[in-house]
């Protein structure tokens, strides 16, 4: 039912947003040049990794210059990256992820694979037995500002307790914090 439910949403919205992810990679392009994509590579379903796409919002090669994550102010952001970053843009990409199967558009955000030993074994593998997501309960309740000790419990309780009216209702607290992100 979930991957139904991922189909039906994702496909219209990938039609949909294709001319404005057009637009996305032209900026990308002219800002900073090729490549317009970021794939990185983040553990699905089961333990299995897959690349992760998203809009390239830093410098190419930026993981030789610095840390995986960033953080304030990183000088490896590009001007247009700081954009798609505020906003969420970047991620547009994944709707890719979502149809080939690699993702759901709702569950827990994806880890790097050497993320895995910040879990317990029964966390990580309770956390694997769903399809990542574009957005998760994490994203929905505390944009990027929650520790990562929120982060789990939120994920955990997904994990849990989802159910295709709860997905409904992560998309749409996920779509107002965007909105609030954005300034509008």
């Amino acid at each position: 039912m979930k991957r139904l439910f991922d189909l039906v949403i994702a496909l219209p919205a990938a039609l949909l947003l294709a001319l404005p992810m057009a637009l996305v990679a032209l900026a990308v392009w002219l800002d900073s040049g090729p490549p317009v994509l970021f794939g990185q590579v983040r553990v699905g379903l089961g333990g299995r990794p897959f690349k992760v796409l998203k809009f390239r919002s830093m410098v190419v090669h930026a993981e030789r210059l610095g840390p995986l994550r960033t953080a304030r102010g990183d000088p490896r952001v590009t001007r247009v990256g700081r954009v798609l970053r505020r906003t969420s843009l970047d991620e547009l990409p994944q709707l890719i992820n979502v149809l080939r199967g690699d993702m759901s558009l709702v569950g827990p955000r994806p880890d790097v694979p050497a993320q895995a030993g910040d879990y317990a074994p029964a966390d990580w593998t309770l956390r694997c037995s769903v399809r990542p997501g574009i957005t998760g309960l994490a994203q929905a309740l505390y944009r990027s500002h929650a520790t990562p000790q929120q982060r789990l419990q939120a994920d955990l309780d997904y994990v849990r307790r989802h159910d295709v009216r709860r997905d409904l209702r992560i998309i749409w607290l996920t779509a107002r914090q965007l909105f609030r992100a954005s300034g509008n």
